[in-house]
């Protein structure tokens, strides 16, 4: 049985690449819609203009424009979803 951080994970996962789509990282603009539509009252109360710009000038590491996931983790959640998928 999943314990709740494996919930948790599995939760932020699936909602990084609903927002992601085919690809594995998000743009700013991604982070803005997934900002906006899982976090309502973040931006409507920051009082900066420039609070998305800060956030994905903290999440971006490699300075590319991109912010991806943890790949270790990541690519065992693909495989464990895909083994779920064939079960059902």
């Amino acid at each position: 049985m999943p314990s709740q951080m494996e919930h948790a994970m599995e939760t932020m996962m699936l909602t990084f690449h609903r927002f992601a789509g085919d690809k594995d990282y998000l743009t700013k603009e991604d982070l803005r819609v997934l900002m906006e539509r899982e976090f309502p009252g973040l931006l409507e109360n920051q009082k900066d203009p420039l609070a998305v710009d800060k956030i994905m000038e903290d999440l971006d590491q490699c300075r590319d424009g991109k912010v991806g996931l943890i790949i270790a983790y990541n690519d065992y959640f693909v495989v464990h979803i895909k083994q779920k998928g064939k079960k059902k």
